[in-house]
């Protein structure tokens, strides 16, 4: 059906009066509903339906002026040069770029013989638009863009950005008797994760009124438009010059005014202000094509957010000529990039078990093209996110996609909650307190934000992990079996649990992909030798939260035994050296688990065996109890990881380097700096014969 011409007109009114409500919310609160790109899309629409039917077009549209308003509270600053927005061109393609110098040429009357046109190309920073104002090179005033006539005064929260002078340089021309700064405030990627790290803080520490924020431009625009400076001062800020506004008195007639844009950029960098080193000037289409596409690729890599590149003409004479059209310059054009945030509909949330038995509730979207490919799942991180943004299934949502990062609900538009949307998210009651794919019960440690699986080792979601842990050098240390390998015994089903390890056969391990039969007989024949281990690998291959390689000594030490480590009460445990109760807690967890048991017994069966002992309770002889050791060089039959082991065994530590409070350096073959320290000392020292008498009680 053929629009109205009454429809035409409520349509107008409709997009002016959601324009103006979102400019309200990005300009005025710094707290926008919907990502920039949703935006975009309905001022463009606007000023399409102008462009068709010109009788639609109002004084008052947002098209016709710069958005924004003066809050209350800050004093009101007149540009005596308007802060103007420039054209943004959404078509991300190379199109984009061609179609901005086709634009230009053909303004200036240009033909196709003629010479191309030089252009200064910059980032396109996601913040807040500052103009600084110098006085005899001192900083007398700072004021936001506002409405572009007039804006905010935010002088002393300027102030608190180290890396605005608050005196200009001194340089051998000079500077202007008054010089406007244009620039853009924002913060820094890492700042703005420290600053919300701190926020969550205050929040669990029971501060109130605290709050985290959803994007770096927010905490940013926030912070310059606080009426205590002190706040201000407490967000970490940056800043970039990027243009002019008014200069006054710069040479005669101001002809010490650079008279191409990048001339401009460097004087404000002579001058102490920061320029961003990512500028270049280009020629022709061909040049903004390769800047637009050389920046994408850095895009992720940068340490602040961008949202694309801005193309200016460079020599001030031809935009002079080229001039301005209504609230835009025609010499000069933002092209964007994909959309890093979109919006679209949460239909439902998953909850799915990582390798660590994290447990992390996943949004189902209705697909969505974001940062340059269809998203149909966001993480939520943890369940207390997932609360405090009050996300429900049936809500639209922003998500987010950067580069590689996994894409992530940002927040909820709550304008189009549903009416009978979904209740807010409940981990436990949606799970009932298991686990989704093995039925383990689930817990949470106190202190903790994640729930987790308590499955463990019986756990498909975890099975993988725990198979590399197993097999990691410092635990049975199965020389080989790597992570592709991993991959393929758990996707093929040929491994399910760890003891299935040991009932493989060179025949199956061969028909594996990269295998054949010699790395088959090599990978057996390290299963079979990892069968001859000690206590405390076993234990620390098993995997158990909390639990290293030095609380597994702790543990193997004290009780000599996986039976009565298995069998200990969490008082027992609780009397490991450097054991509390968090980490008791986690073993007697683990064992509490009646398929954990089931796998040591298995694995028992199936010839992994160590040399046990009475622990700290029996009478096994410590003759190393309370010395330090230190081992340097190669010793004749025994490895470092073995003398290590034999050592911890009889009582003693083992450190890294010789000091008076050494007892024993044990020195083998091509021993080094560490002998000669010892000589240097007068600490004892020992070769492998003297390290056994040791152990054996000889003094």
């Amino acid at each position: 059906m053929v629009p109205t011409d009454s429809s035409l007109i409520e349509r107008a009114r409709e997009l002016r009066r959601i324009i103006e409500h979102h400019a309200r919310r990005y300009y005025e609160w710094d707290a926008p509903e919907i990502p920039d790109a949703e935006y975009d899309r309905l001022f463009q629409e606007l000023q399409q339906l102008e462009s068709q039917h010109p009788e639609l077009l109002t004084p008052d549209s947002p098209t016709q002026r710069v958005l924004g308003q003066v809050l209350q509270g800050f004093a009101a600053v007149t540009h005596a040069v308007p802060m103007l927005s420039i054209r943004t061109e959404t078509d991300t393609s190379d199109a984009g770029a061609r179609d901005f110098d086709a634009r230009v040429r053909r303004e200036l009357g240009l033909a196709l013989d003629d010479p191309p046109v030089r252009y200064s190309c910059e980032l396109k920073f996601d913040g807040l638009a500052i103009n600084l104002r110098y006085e005899q090179g001192v900083l007398v005033q700072a004021a936001t863009r506002g409405d572009g006539e007039t804006g905010e005064e935010v002088t002393q929260n300027i102030r608190t950005i180290r890396q605005i002078p608050l005196k200009l340089r001194d340089q051998p021309g000079g500077y202007p008797d008054v010089l406007e700064v244009r620039g853009e405030v924002f913060m820094r990627r890492d700042d703005f994760e420290a600053l919300n790290e701190r926020q969550r803080g205050l929040i669990a520490s029971g501060h109130r009124h605290e709050k985290t924020f959803v994007n770096p431009r927010n905490a940013a625009a926030g912070a310059v438009r606080q009426l205590d400076p002190a706040i201000a001062a407490r967000r970490p800020l940056s800043f970039f010059a990027y243009g002019l506004g008014w200069v006054k008195a710069w040479g005669p007639d101001n002809t010490r005014v650079p008279r191409t844009h990048s001339a401009t950029l460097q004087a404000l960098s002579d001058w102490g202000l920061p320029v961003d080193d990512h500028h270049r000037v280009v020629e022709g289409a061909e040049g903004l094509v390769a800047f637009h596409q050389a920046i994408q690729g850095l895009r992720d890599d940068l340490p602040f957010d961008i949202d694309g590149v801005v193309y200016k003409v460079d020599d001030r004479s031809l935009q002079e000529r080229l001039g301005f059209l209504t609230r835009e310059p025609r010499w000069a054009v933002a092209h964007k990039y994909p959309a890093q945030e979109q919006m679209t509909v949460l239909r439902a949330i998953d909850v799915q078990v990582g390798r660590t038995g994290k447990l992390t509730p996943v949004a189902k979207l209705e697909p969505v093209f974001v940062g340059g490919t269809t998203v149909s799942n966001a993480t939520l991180h943890n369940e207390e996110e997932a609360r405090r943004k009050d996300v429900r299934e049936g809500d639209t949502v922003i998500v987010r996609r950067a580069g590689d990062v996994i894409p992530e609900v940002v927040s909820v538009v709550l304008e189009r909650r549903p009416e009978h949307v979904g209740p807010p998210f409940d981990l436990v009651a949606r799970l009932s307190g298991r686990c989704p794919v093995c039925a383990s019960p689930i817990a949470r440690e106190e202190g903790e934000i994640d729930w987790r699986c308590t499955g463990g080792l019986y756990c498909p979601a975890q099975r993988k992990h725990a198979l590399l842990h197993f097999a990691g050098r410092r635990a049975l240390d199965i020389e080989g079996l790597g992570d592709k390998l991993v991959e393929q015994l758990v996707d093929q089903g040929i491994v399910t649990t760890l003891p299935d390890l040991y009932k493989l056969g060179v025949a199956k391990l061969a028909a594996l992909e990269r295998m054949g039969d010699k790395s088959a007989v090599k990978l057996m024949a390290a299963i079979e030798s990892s069968k001859q281990t000690t206590l405390a690998r076993f234990i620390f291959g098993l995997g158990i939260r909390h639990v290293g390689e030095a609380t597994a000594k702790d543990l193997a030490r004290h009780f000599g035994s996986i039976d009565r480590i298995m069998e200990a009460s969490s008082e027992a445990l609780l009397e490991v050296a450097d054991i509390g109760p968090i980490v008791a807690h986690s073993i007697r967890g683990f064992f509490d688990q009646a398929h954990h048991r089931e796998i040591v017994e298995q694995l028992r069966a199936a010839g992994v065996q160590w040399s046990e002992g009475q622990g700290v309770h029996g009478d096994a002889p410590r003759p190393l109890l309370g010395q330090t050791l230190v081992l340097t060089g190669t010793l004749a039959t025994l490895s470092r990881d073995e003398a290590r082991e034999l050592i911890e065994a009889a009582g003693g530590k083992v450190a890294g380097s010789v000091s008076r409070k050494t007892h024993y350096v044990v020195a083998g073959d091509e021993a080094g700096s560490k002998l000669d320290k010892a000589r240097e000392l007068g600490v004892p020292v020992v070769d492998e014969n003297g390290l056994r008498a040791l152990l054996a009680g000889a003094s």
